[in-house]
This record gives structure tokens, sequence and C-alpha cells, in this order.
């Protein structure tokens, strides 16, 4: 074996020792974690370490770790500070970033409210569903209000109706009841529901 393959094996067998299961008791006694190479939330499943503290990025890293997160899909605000809060050093200095990240627009609580409307209304959701929907991840409703407003919710909840119980207007309580159920469940208003089980094919 050469002197270059014999020296890189030795380094392997080095690094080994260092951060693999072999030697957990140096670990124990270095207190100084080398910082994550990739993403940190790959430390969060690392079993070869005892140490399960979270990385505690700061500065550029954290800012690096903030666009790769936000390059894999929209975050609304309140969400990516508590994912950012998972692996950064400081709280205070993530809610900086990410309030400049916002003015800067590369998150923004407008985009998700429209993409989650667009998503809720193809899979047949009610105005009720997505405001909660929109709730849970803090984002205001007003940012989509006239969205809201200006779409048919009638015409959506008389397709899923029709979609699911046909053309026919029941006459039947219980089938006219279990239709009202299944509308209120897919986030529709009363009134709304009303007219999409009673309205007739030819209206």
């Amino acid at each position: 074996m050469s002197e270059a393959k014999f020296s890189k094996l030795l380094d392997y067998e080095t690094l080994k020792q260092q951060f693999g299961d072999a030697d957990d008791q140096s670990t124990r006694h270095n207190t100084a974690k080398p910082a994550p190479a990739f993403d940190p939330e790959e430390r969060l499943f690392d079993t070869s370490s005892d140490d399960k503290k979270k990385p505690g990025l700061s500065g550029s890293r954290l800012r690096s770790y903030a666009f790769a997160v936000l390059t894999r899909k929209e975050y609304a605000k309140a969400e990516l500070i508590e994912k950012l809060c998972l692996y950064a050093e400081d709280r205070n200095e993530v809610l900086e970033l990410v309030d400049e990240l916002s003015r800067e627009n590369y998150q923004s609580d407008q985009r998700v409210a429209e993409t989650m409307l667009s998503s809720q209304k193809r899979k047949g959701k009610g105005p009720n569903q997505i405001k909660m929907k929109l709730k849970n991840k803090k984002i205001d409703t007003a940012l989509i209000a006239e969205e809201l407003k200006d779409t048919d919710w009638a015409q959506q909840a008389y397709e899923l109706k029709v979609k699911k119980y046909g053309t026919e207007v029941t006459k039947d309580p219980k089938l006219k009841a279990k239709q009202i159920r299944f509308l209120m469940y897919r986030g529709f208003e009363m009134d709304t529901i009303i007219k999409a089980i009673n309205r007739k094919a030819d209206d």
C-alpha cells in the first residue's frame, strides 16, 4: 500500500474515532462540537452523539439555513420563526432575520395565503376550512379577504354535492341531513349549503 493511501486510511480511522461510536468517552469531554456541514436537521438524527443539543446557528450560518429552508417551500412568518428557533442560538436574532426576510419579500404571508386558498379550493374545501387553516398558521385572513369574497362558494358547494350525490334534489330528510353534514365538514356556510342541495340541474 502506498504512503498516500495509508495516510488517507489513518485520517479516516482518526475521524472515525473522534466522531463515531468507537470513542464516546472522548466526545463527552470535548465540549467543542463541530458545526453542521449541511442541514442542521441531520444533527437531530445523529445517534452516534450523546449530545442532543441544537446546533446553535448564528450569523451567516443561520442566514444560509433560512434561505435553504425557504427554497424548499413557502413558510408563513410564524412557522419560519419556530422552524429557525429549533436550530438558532438566539431567538431575538431569528426575529430580526425573519423581519428582514419579510421586508425583502423572501418570505411572504400573502403568497402563503394565496397558495393555500388555491390549493384548498382544488380540494373542495369551503371558506371556513380555509380560514381555520390560515389561523393555524397565524396568517391574517384579511390578506385574501377579496379573494374569499369573490369566490362563488355556492357553485363550489354545488359541484361538490353533485360529485358525491348526483344532481337529484332529494326529499328524504335523512339523505338531506347527510348532504348538509358532508358540506359542513368541508367548510361551507349553512346558507351556501342549502342553496347547493336544493339547486336543480337546470337552474
